[in-house]
């Protein structure tokens, strides 16, 4: 009899029932207690101390906001979704300017070239944020797939500041992940950034050099994708 089946051999003949999962205390990872308030300035100020860029909007008007975000970054080609709300208002409020607007809504391979050396930014949702960690979380779906968060050299992301959690834990929690995991969530806390064997830091060298979240207040949330 092999080791490994001697063990469960041993496991199997217990004699005092089956093992039973302890019982654990999250509290450590949880119950922070901030306020809306308190969550918007420890978000901010994390995700800032990795070069993350935050940039308020009022209500409705956050797509004058996108549009001066183009405007001083130079994006002249923008890549991002159709179906989306997020997407669909930046459609109709870029329709009429000089940012060509790029469909992402196909096979990769069809668009690769294109992605990685003529498109300036990617715009996508997001469904939350972390105030603890100073992170976004995404769920790419085949209307906003993860590439043109990942790929472009600025990422613009657009928050509702009404779904910034305190912690991971409360995303899960509040999420319902231990029942339905989702199979491709993104968790994002600023640029792409490494550093070589001295220890000197870059930016933007395996993904974008730029993040920049624009943090909708008040008005009516942006519909998520259910």
């Amino acid at each position: 009899m092999s080791a490994r089946n001697a063990i469960l051999k041993r496991l199997r003949e217990r004699a005092d029932g089956p093992l039973s999962a302890p019982e654990s205390d999250f509290a450590v990872v949880t119950h922070r207690g901030w306020s809306q308030e308190e969550r918007l300035v420890r978000f901010e100020r994390w995700i800032a101390s990795v070069h993350g860029e935050v940039i308020h909007a009022d209500g409705d008007d956050w797509t004058e906001t996108l549009a001066r975000v183009l405007a001083d970054k130079g994006v002249r080609r923008l890549a991002l979704g159709k179906q989306h709300p997020v997407a669909a208002e930046a459609r109709r409020a870029l329709a009429d300017t000089e940012v060509e607007l790029v469909d992402v809504d196909r096979d990769i391979e069809s668009w690769q070239r294109e992605q990685f050396e003529s498109v300036d930014a990617g715009l996508t949702s997001t469904r939350g944020a972390i105030a603890e960690t100073g992170s976004l979380w995404l769920w790419p779906t085949p209307d906003e797939p993860r590439l043109i968060s990942l790929v472009p050299p600025v990422h613009i992301a657009m928050l509702d500041a009404h779904t910034l959690e305190d912690t991971f834990f409360d995303v899960v929690e509040a999420q319902g992940w231990a029942g339905g995991m989702p199979t491709n969530a993104l968790l994002i806390s600023g640029p792409s950034k490494t550093a070589d064997i001295e220890q000197t830091l870059a930016y933007g060298v395996h993904g974008p050099r730029e993040l920049v979240v624009i943090v909708r207040h008040a008005g009516t949330a942006v519909g998520e994708e259910t």
